[in-house]
């Protein structure tokens, strides 16, 4: 599978301690794969991983083994081996907390390379905001996404026609919690990533209450819009939502679809690494951060109103 027509865009791999790495190789280099993708390789990986985080660590050495075997894919000793022999970087290290740090050796090695960054992009504002500055004073195209934004079930629902007419929105998903990249940063970006697709920027204020099994999260618009997120821990894995528009209601129901949001996401960084132009604006994903960072405040200080 590592043989590739040489006008294929190189792709790297940072950080091999989430299922997205697998599912990256098997899109990009697999042409049997359910939905394929053209034009790019997953070439090099470094492996990664936080040894104070089972669900990552744990999971280095199976996937690392995947990707040589399976993939054809080099494994290579440190981030800058895996820049150096890539076109483009997919930063994919399970842990937000590692994220500064290992993007400020990416732009330093590959200036001007264009990189997706996965979730959880940063764990605050302020390092999200550093990330962003460090990746323009190197020159480096960035955008991270939850691969929920792109879902046909979304994206048909919300086109560039009628998104200026939402009025609101509801969107449910899983939230399971982990204590090294709190709250809501871990699970319940995607369903929150759903909102802001929906909902765009101008979000004034946020409110969340919680119990040991749900979280309710909901954003005040300055235009006088409200969006609200049903986080759940209660085994349901399903991803659904309804957008409000002025005189009808419509279901997202990301489960009926046969193309995966994955599949979907995978397209976007292509198209982005192909183009260098985000398809997420760098604002957008600034005040994401904020809205989770303030949901958690939220949370923690028993479900009053944080300002954004």
């Amino acid at each position: 599978m590592s043989n590739s027509p040489a006008s294929d865009l190189k792709l790297g791999l940072i950080g091999l301690d989430t299922s997205h790495v697998i599912i990256f190789s098997d899109e990009f280099n697999n042409p049997e794969a359910k939905h394929p993708l053209k034009g790019a390789k997953v070439v090099a990986a470094w492996p990664g991983g936080s040894p104070d985080l089972h669900s990552s660590i744990s999971r280095v050495p199976g996937y690392t083994k995947d990707l040589s075997e399976k993939f054809g894919v080099k494994i290579m000793d440190s981030i800058e081996e895996v820049v150096a022999a890539s076109d483009a970087i997919l930063h994919t290290s399970l842990d937000g907390r590692v994220h500064l740090e290992q993007f400020k050796r990416i732009a330093a090695a590959g200036p001007g390379k264009p990189v997706f960054v996965d979730k959880p992009f940063a764990l605050s504002t302020d390092v999200a905001k550093e990330i962003f500055a460090i990746a323009a004073q190197h020159g480096n195209p960035i955008f991270t996404s939850s691969s929920l934004r792109f879902s046909g079930a979304l994206t048909r629902v919300l086109t560039p026609e009628v998104k200026p007419t939402v009025k609101g929105a509801q969107f449910q998903g899983p939230a399971a919690l982990e204590p090294t990249n709190p709250g809501f940063y871990w699970y319940g970006i995607h369903p929150i990533e759903m909102l802001y697709t929906t909902m765009g920027t101008g979000c004034r204020a946020v409110r969340c209450v919680s119990n040991d099994t749900f979280d309710v999260i909901t954003g005040f618009w300055a235009d006088d819009r409200i969006g609200s997120i049903h986080c759940n821990r209660t085994g349901n894995y399903e991803y659904h939502g309804v957008i409000h528009f002025e005189k009808t209601s419509v279901h997202v129901n990301v489960q009926a679809e046969d193309k995966g949001f994955f599949t979907c996401l995978g397209e976007a960084i292509l198209e982005f690494f192909q183009t260098g132009k985000p398809p997420v604006p760098t604002a957008e994903t600034i005040e994401l951060i904020r809205f989770i960072e303030a949901a958690n405040e939220s949370r923690a200080n028993g479900g009053r109103e944080v300002l954004m």
